[in-house]
């Protein structure tokens, strides 16, 4: 499934990132782009036509060189088509593959309804591809209408591989990645809904309508219900790869996410079980990343299905496939360039979740945990839709965020280790739980907790527990996710057991549990994953000979690299001043994104910076807000000059590409869990003033799934104003808002800067501008054209309207944008916009005019925004 992750916590905003189309499972979906030595594909386009009518968009790539071939078909992840996969089938094709890539149905320019590989329908349609793939002159044949043929994907288009190979048997071998065994047990694990999951799931596929009726009538009544019934997991059972555990025969090599809430490792365990016991070679490969984000290690991946498929698609016998069994393990930071430091880990056998186990004791009384009315305030571990992926790849790092409320949880913890301990599958507990209602759910959690009381929750995973028949009492064994994990000595584990998680549905009605240990700790080791030892490294032989000319480089340049510049005094009560700001699209590039800009805003402005496309106001955001670096110039906030994590950011609120909100909590609750994120004390959120100067009234108590597209960009809005940053910078708010709407926006901004805080806002609203701001910065082709008060712009004296009696041609046009005096000239609608250069005057150009035989009919001052705006950028918008 192909899931948009949004960036950090640390801004109000949220960019598209997405997982899965392809094999090589960049979450973006895409694979590099071929190597240079590559032979060029060629592609060719074309729409097929299903056995039920439906028609599926499809691509198909091929090189260069005669002969027969294998062929490879490529599934791309939920939410994705058939482009997201155009570089992998490339570079797939100069490597000696026949290509076909298509848009499943819903999907892309397929027709069709998402049935979530439907055996009917998906999964027949691929047996239809199969078909096509038979009749094609340069595919290698097994036999007549049987192709010699591999198929990849990931997440989606991994179940389809799996799937494939168990309906249809010309499917010769698989690499699927990312995704998923049983679908039913990934969405409704235990008997619990995996809610926010679930409901991103089908949002991102379109809305429930996009889907077929019986599975869009489940999702409505489990998210009702908050409970699936056996309907629902059958519906999902039938089509997972699971359903046909038996008949999948074919070498497969699965890559699994250890950064993933949605599908865990425990899905990739399971299929390998399977396969096995059907006699195919299979291996696994447990990558950094996932769902939840993470290093995808694509590079890595690329080269391990090429050889996975040349081995068995090709015959290459000499080819190597690599271990039975490999995993990526994390830790420690790169300080040259920021990155995650990996390695990888390997066995001669999969050693599954269970291998080798060590007891470590548990010790804690009996704890009383109260499930609250409505489950509210949750727990929280991963949050999928909104940042999942930073909390996952912090615990990585022996850092991390999680939230349980006190009363809410139990808690056992385990003596200090004496020696380190490296935790490989699933660690299973046994527990004792009492009831004071018929249906309990409890999540289980095993935490990482350091000497100083710190604790990590690896992978940020979780597993709920649905306890049916507990009011007398009933032993329970807890499963808890299956992680690579190393427990460092002088740590402690920890097992908590909470009443509620934010991404799934708890029972609503009050009740209290109460949970004993009745064992130990039990935490599978697999000794036999050893990590590959590390080469000396190169500089250890030239480090002492490059000592000396080091040293004196840093003499030599020690003044400018110190420390940022210092704060200027001057300026600490001036919100923002840019210098001479430079940015170039690239380091060897002559060309700018942004040139010598500079300008000035002050306090209680409501400033908007105005630009046709390409003018550079993004980039001028995005260095504002310490995003990226500019290659010249200065930009000063209170002061102090910007860098990426400058202290003086914290005073700066932004709103950039919309924000991503959990549908199923309301507006208060979303606001909260942001401000909680960020580590900041709750005095500071100022909530109560953001959401007033918001206007969202009783709206807040609503859940975000029921706002209209204006309240979703207001609730936005007092998202970027949490804090009352002094500088609050707004792309586009108005985007997708009706007239009423927009005028609302107007008063919020309004209001806002009218308490002597400051405004930026970059919108092509130019009428609403007009409106709403008091300033202007005029950009065109990365240059400043034009600053100042509004009014000053708008109504300066050099801006003419001529009325004409005809159209002017553009031939016409053009002279008098010629002439002596003239700085511009443009068409409007009712004649001509000119703006007069220094010496013009208004007699002169009405001579010139005439002279040119232009049907003047009136001429006067032009006063509306829009008009002056295409003058002052000669009409490039």
């Amino acid at each position: 499934m192909d899931l948009r992750v949004p960036r950090p916590l640390t801004r109000p905003r949220r960019a598209a990132a997405a997982l899965g189309a392809a094999v090589l499972l960049a979450l973006t979906g895409a694979w590099p782009a071929a190597a240079a030595d590559t032979p060029r594909a060629h592609r060719g386009d074309r729409v097929l036509t299903m056995a039920d009518g439906t028609r599926v968009d499809t691509s198909y790539f091929t090189s260069g060189g005669g002969g027969r071939r294998p062929a490879v078909l490529l599934a791309h992840g939920f939410r994705g088509s058939k482009d997201d996969l155009r570089a992998q089938a490339e570079d797939l094709a100069g490597h000696g593959y026949a290509v076909l890539t298509y848009s499943a149905r819903g999907f892309g320019h397929s027709g069709g309804k998402i049935g979530l590989n439907d055996p009917a329908h998906e999964v027949t349609d691929v047996s239809r591809l199969i078909d096509w793939l038979a009749t094609r002159p340069e595919v290698r044949l097994d036999k007549p209408g049987d192709p010699r043929v591999g198929m990849a994907g990931g997440s989606y288009g991994g179940a389809i591989s799996l799937l494939a190979a168990g309906h249809d048997p010309r499917v010769d071998a698989i690499a699927p990645a990312v995704t998923y065994w049983d679908l039913s047990d990934a969405l409704f694990p235990n008997g619990v809904f995996k809610r926010l999951w679930t409901g991103v799931f089908f949002n991102s596929g379109g809305g429930c309508a996009e889907f077929e009726p019986a599975l869009c009538r489940m999702y409505q009544r489990v998210a009702q219900s908050g409970v699936p019934d056996a309907d629902a997991r059958a519906l999902l059972q039938r089509r997972s790869p699971s359903a046909v555990a038996d008949r999948i025969k074919v070498p497969t090599l699965l890559f699994q996410g250890q950064t993933d809430s949605l599908f865990t490792l425990a899905q990739s365990d399971a299929a390998e079980r399977a396969i096995r016991a059907n006699g195919a070679p299979v291996k696994v490969d447990w990558i950094a990343g996932g769902h939840d984000g993470g290093d995808l290690e694509t590079d890595r991946v690329q080269g391990r299905v090429r050889d996975w498929f040349d081995h068995y698609l090709k015959g290459q016998a000499a080819t190597g496939t690599g271990p039975a069994f490999r995993v990526t393990r994390t830790g420690g930071v790169d300080s040259t360039d920021g990155s995650t430091r990996s390695r990888g880990a390997t066995a001669d056998a999969y050693p599954g979740l269970r291998g080798d186990p060590r007891t470590v004791p548990l010790t804690g009384r009996a704890q009383r945990v109260a499930n609250p009315a409505g489950a509210s305030p949750p727990a929280v571990s991963a949050l999928p839709g909104l940042g999942g992926g930073g909390l996952a790849q912090l615990s990585a790092l022996g850092t991390g965020v999680s939230l349980d409320f006190p009363g809410q949880y139990a808690k056992f913890d385990a003596p200090p280790q004496r020696t380190a301990l490296r935790i490989t599958g699933t660690p299973t507990a046994r527990v004792h739980v009492r009831s004071t209602s018929a249906d309990a759910v409890l999540f289980a959690k095993l935490y990482d907790v350091g000497p100083g009381g710190g604790q990590v929750l690896p992978g940020q995973l979780v597993t709920p527990l649905r306890i049916t028949g507990a009011e007398a009492g009933k032993d329970v064994t807890v499963t808890l996710p299956p992680v690579d994990h190393e427990v460092q000595q002088g740590h402690r584990l920890r097992l908590v057991l909470a009443s509620t998680d934010l991404g799934y549905a708890s029972p609503s009605a009050p009740a209290t549990y109460t949970v004993s240990l009745t064992g130990p700790l039990s935490v599978p080791t697999a000794p036999a994953v050893t990590t590959a030892a590390t080469a000396l490294p190169s500089w250890v032989w030239w480090l002492p000979l490059a000592g000396a000319a080091a040293a004196l480089a840093l003499l030599l340049t020690a003044r400018r690299r110190t420390t940022a510049p210092a704060p200027d005094s001057e300026l600490a009560e001036v919100p923002l001043v840019i210098t001479g700001l430079s940015k170039r699209y690239a380091k060897s590039s002559d060309r700018y994104a942004v040139s010598d800009l500079s300008f000035r805003v002050e306090k209680g402005q409501v400033l908007g910076l105005l630009g046709p496309n390409g003018a550079g106001k993004t980039t001028t955001l995005r260095m504002l807000m310490g995003l990226i670096r500019p290659d010249g110039g200065e930009i000063r906030v209170f002061g102090h000059a910007i860098r990426p994590g400058a202290p003086v950011l914290s005073r700066v609120g932004a709103f950039v590409e919309g924000a991503g909100f959990l549908p199923h909590l309301t507006g208060r609750e979303n606001l909260e869990l942001y401000w909680r994120a960020t580590g900041r004390p709750p005095e500071d959120a100022h909530l109560d003033e953001a959401l007033k100067i918001a206007g969202l009234g009783d709206a807040l108590a609503r859940a975000v799934r029921t706002y209209s597209q204006g309240m979703r960009q207001r609730l936005a809005i007092a998202q970027a104003m949490l804090g009352l940053p002094d500088l609050l910078i707004l792309d586009e708010p108005t985007n997708g808002l009706d007239p009423p709407q927009i005028r609302e926006m107007r008063e919020v901004l309004i209001r806002y800067a009218a308490a002597g805080r400051t405004v930026i806002v970059s919108s092509h609203l130019l009428a609403e501008v007009e409106q709403s701001c008091t300033h202007l910065v005029v950009m065109d082709r990365g240059r400043l054209v034009e600053a100042g008060p509004v009014r000053d712009i708008v109504g300066s004296g050099d801006t003419l309207l001529v009325g004409t009696g005809t159209p002017v041609a553009e031939p016409v046009v053009e002279k008098v944008a010629a002439l002596p005096g003239v700085a511009s000239a443009v068409r409007a609608e009712d004649g001509l916009l000119i703006r007069l250069g220094p010496g013009g005057s208004a007699g002169e150009l009405v001579v010139d005019l005439v002279r040119l035989e232009v049907p003047v009919v009136s001429v006067g001052p032009h006063r509306r925004l829009e008009d002056a705006f295409l003058t002052l950028i000669g009409g490039s918008a």
